[in-house]
């Protein structure tokens, strides 16, 4: 994918975020959501074990195995349609949008890139003021991203 089709994926993904109601709040009932719509709906382990053409015995692994984060994508879906629910899956950015994460990468692995050369300077006794340095990460930075070069993700 061409650096502009990465920064235009960046911008719609974050688009159909930003659509999202506040979801970072919304946490997994502690013992997960296929018990908690059970219960909350009336139905039994039994009823949603036929609902599902499982043994009750199977609800109760399936239960404990969301709970522990272990189920599989395959069987929520499966679960969430017997309980005649959908199951929405997403992945949230933790702090403002994958543009914003892309930049924050770009500017460590900028820092990461002055690092050598700064060290080098200082040696030949050549040290770089803190603004112009400040204005070199932020040019580079700017640079990386742009190019949507995959060589920052290598600095953690």
């Amino acid at each position: 994918m061409n650096p502009q089709a990465r920064q235009m994926a960046r911008r719609q993904i974050d688009k159909r975020i930003e659509q999202l109601p506040n979801l970072t709040q919304l946490k997994r009932p502690p013992k997960g959501w296929i018990k908690a719509m059970r219960e909350a709906l009336g139905m039994t382990m039994g009823q949603l074990a036929e609902r599902l053409g499982v043994s009750q015995p199977r609800i109760s692994v399936l239960e404990q195995n969301e709970a522990s984060g272990s189920i599989t994508m395959e069987s929520l879906e499966r679960a969430a349609n017997a309980l005649d629910c959908d199951l929405a899956y997403v992945l949230i950015p933790r702090r403002g949008g994958l543009n914003e994460i892309v930049e924050q990468q770009a500017i460590k692995a900028a820092k990461q890139k002055l690092k050598s050369t700064k060290h080098t300077m200082a040696l030949e006794k050549q040290s770089v003021d803190k603004d112009d340095e400040q204005e070199q990460i932020i040019r580079i930075a700017k640079t990386l991203a742009e190019k949507s070069d995959s060589s920052i993700w290598e600095v953690k």
